[in-house]
């Protein structure tokens, strides 16, 4: 008998990494360059998962086209700087469990991991560098070739790329934005309550996690589900 391939796909910031001192840092850079005033954390911190051009036209619906563009690019070099003064690792830690989950399941026999991230792939690149995690990742969705999250283009495609169905898949996250985007591929939604979305605001999740211990559990409930 074939044994079944299954995917589980990771959200980065806010799921896996606690990324949130250098957005927060190049966001304020980016607003006081343009002269324009910071937006509250809770609002910085609820567009986070978003490709960057539909995060700044949110936190900025009077900017036009021309000003969403030099957002944008203020939040890339701010953030590149930011990061670059300390190094990801550092400005972006992985959060408590985090590796220990990821080496516990890519040794599990028939089950690859992938993320789906708003970042760019350069930007991943470099996380996944710094926190040597090239090995655990058969498939990279990123913003630079996807529509923003919620489409599910990036969950497509992960599937795509490692051979799998829906019912075999399972996406987890931090934000109202990947439980969408899990529901909208037909597969299966974690949420994480330690990330930068309210619990409230992960209704789509099947199940919402509070630590990374649990996951390995909660995985074999819904590849039961799904059976």
């Amino acid at each position: 008998m074939t044994e079944r391939t299954r995917l589980v796909i990771f959200d980065v910031d806010g799921t896996l990494v606690d990324s949130q001192g250098d957005i927060l840092g190049a966001m304020s850079h980016s607003f006081t360059a343009q002269n324009l005033p910071v937006p509250a954390r809770r609002d910085i911190l609820g567009i986070v998962g978003l490709s960057l051009d539909v995060a700044m036209s949110r936190l900025a619906p009077e900017a036009d086209a021309q000003g969403v563009a030099a957002l944008v690019q203020g939040y890339k070099d701010a953030y590149m700087e930011l990061r670059a003064r300390t190094g990801a690792a550092q400005s972006s830690p992985l959060y408590p469990g985090a590796l220990e989950a990821l080496r516990e399941l890519h040794a599990m026999p028939g089950l690859l991991l992938g993320v789906a991230t708003g970042k760019s792939k350069r930007g991943l690149d470099k996380l996944v560098e710094a926190h040597d995690l090239e090995r655990y990742f058969v498939t990279r969705q990123v913003a630079d070739f996807h529509p923003s999250k919620p489409h599910p283009s990036m969950i497509y495609q992960a599937m795509a790329e490692a051979g799998t169905a829906p019912s075999e898949t399972v996406m987890i996250g931090d934000t109202s934005f990947d439980m969408e985007m899990a529901r909208a591929a037909g597969v299966g939604a974690l949420g994480v309550s330690w990330g930068y979305h309210p619990v409230a605001h992960l209704q789509a999740a099947h199940r919402i996690l509070d630590n990374f211990a649990a996951l390995p559990g909660a995985l074999a409930g819904m590849w039961e589900r799904a059976s």
